[in-house]
């Protein structure tokens, strides 16, 4: 059996997960939608596909999507060593996903990358 990826939470430098707080902000139900999705992508890596994840045409960005009542997503991308960074998550509450949380995740992105 191939190794397990890994999960990374993007963190400012200061140190605070704004994925990681997301995630605990929300309700116990969620939280678990979103661990039973993780550990999916944590067992199948790159090749977990729909519709539990999805490439943003013309971004870096991949999207892990939680389908059900909150419909939530999480941008993140790969970094090596078998590992994906957690780079935003939010409450799409749109059929089209707001512009300004995919400026959100490359925004950090671009911090990651700087450090």
């Amino acid at each position: 059996m191939d190794e397990k990826w890994n999960i990374v939470y993007y963190e400012t430098t200061l140190g605070k997960s704004p994925v990681f707080n997301f995630i605990q902000s929300l309700n116990v139900q969620a939280q678990n939608k979103i661990a039973e999705v993780l550990d999916l992508l944590e067992e199948h890596g790159v090749l977990l596909g729909p519709p539990h994840s999805k490439k943003l045409t013309g971004t870096p960005l991949w999207e892990l999507r939680m389908l059900g009542n909150n419909n939530i997503r999480i941008f993140y991308i790969t970094i090596i060593h078998r590992k994906f960074l957690l780079l935003h998550g939010f409450q799409k509450k749109k059929q089209k996903t707001d512009f300004k949380e995919i400026k959100t995740a490359i925004a950090r992105l671009n911090d990651f990358k700087s450090r």
